[in-house]
């Protein structure tokens, strides 16, 4: 068929396998929302980078539709561009009025405005080829830049020797896909395509490195607190539990509107009264009382090529 014309077997055969795997990639944050689902909060977790995501396949499905024989770009970013927006939807529905508010103005300001004045860019100041030599570095340029986001996870695990915030199968298969893009650019021909993919496979293997020097560190990233063994703690204030029992009795003698277990709730104020309270409570999925995640956001994941 006309639509899978290519220049040779193995641009398609690593534009299938680009495919493959960047679909596996976008597939990553999946737990992420079906938590929000469940919850019916988002619990602290960022839009930003599936809108990020949505706008780097937005100007790659511009690209590639300008691009002769780029049906396996077209494919890929199109799907990135369907299951990002279901993402950022759902954030939208489960989100507070406020971070609501504040997506929605990312979105309208970088994945409408960004995107419109690309367009206007390309159409009115360019021309033929030109056109798509100026697109090709800018979704250079962005993907890069999009590559490069992983830094700050990289120094926090240095920093921290813990890899809680670098899951190994996310770098294993950003970087497998990386792999698979470059050679996709280069049987192509494609500088802008190769070219990012260079800087993410170099970002993927320091990533996997890091991952094995720190992975059974045992440090923790929360700093601890020494406090020395012949220390004095400050003493606790005291509550005579009979006396506020009684207060408690006068009171309800006063008030009907008050309960009518009157030693089991003065009991319970002179308990949280005189233990020390704990720093934070999570409950058995993991989420803190307050309704907000222990959890940290999920990477960004960057769309292909």
């Amino acid at each position: 068929m006309a639509i899978f014309a290519t220049q040779n077997q193995l641009v398609f055969t690593f534009g299938i396998l680009g495919n493959i795997i960047s679909f596996i990639v976008f597939l990553a944050p999946v737990p992420t929302f079906v938590r929000v689902w469940k919850k019916k909060s988002t619990q602290g977790f960022q839009s930003l980078p599936y809108i990020v995501s949505l706008f780097s396949s937005m100007i790659w499905l511009y690209y590639a539709s300008l691009k002769p024989h780029a049906f396996l770009l077209i494919t890929i970013n199109s799907l990135g561009c369907l299951i990002q927006s279901i993402y950022i939807a759902l954030y939208l529905f489960y989100a507070p009025n406020q971070t609501r508010m504040a997506t929605l103005r990312t979105v309208v300001v970088l994945n409408l405005g960004g995107f419109c004045l690309i367009l206007l860019l390309t159409h009115f100041f360019t021309s033929g080829r030109n056109r798509l030599l100026f697109l090709g570095w800018i979704c250079a340029a962005f993907s890069v830049a999009v590559f490069a986001a992983p830094l700050t996870i990289m120094r926090l695990v240095i920093r921290t020797k813990s890899v809680e915030f670098m899951p190994f199968y996310l770098s294993f298969f950003l970087t497998l896909s990386a792999i698979t893009w470059l050679f996709y650019g280069v049987f192509l021909k494609d500088i802008y395509v190769a070219l990012p993919n260079i800087v993410g496979f170099m970002f993927g293997v320091v990533q996997m490195i890091l991952y094995l020097v720190y992975k059974n560190m045992k440090t923790s990233s929360l700093p601890q607190i020494h406090v020395q063994a012949d220390a004095k703690l400050p003493q606790q204030p005291t509550i005579n539990v009979d006396n506020l029992i009684i207060a408690a009795a006068r009171h309800h003698n006063n008030n009907d509107n008050c309960t009518k277990d009157v030693p089991a709730a003065a009991a319970a104020c002179a308990v949280a009264a005189t233990c020390p309270l704990p720093a934070a409570r999570v409950d058995d999925d993991g989420e803190g009382l307050d309704g907000v995640s222990d959890q940290q956001p999920p990477p960004v994941v960057k769309c292909e090529a």
